[in-house]
């Protein structure tokens, strides 16, 4: 599956928008036939505002999309394990600092 372009849904008050927000990373993947993986695929978002989300999108008949803000920890947790990164990590976590190891 692709990204969702317009996806949107209210939580604690606050609006969280696939059409605004930046995609940082997917673990969608084209092997040459499609996009889709065990017919899920996971998306992470940042809003203008600096809040972070993502969207799950399924293809399993009984399920439902869902999109689950997170802090920025679980942000960069989830942006480490996806593969298929959109931007730079200083780009997705500006306030985050990279030390070396």
């Amino acid at each position: 599956m692709k990204p969702p372009e317009d996806f949107t849904q209210i939580v604690n008050k606050k609006r969280y928008s696939t059409k605004t927000a930046i995609l940082l990373a997917g673990d969608d993947f084209w092997d040459g036939h499609n996009y889709e993986r065990r017919g899920t695929n996971t998306f992470l978002y940042r809003t203008k505002n600096g809040a972070y989300f993502w969207v799950g999108l399924t293809q399993w008949q009984g399920d439902q999309d869902e999109l689950v803000p997170v802090d920025v920890d679980q942000a960069y947790q989830m942006y480490e394990r996806l593969k298929e990164k959109r931007v730079p990590v200083h780009e997705a976590f500006p306030d985050i600092v990279i030390e070396d190891a």
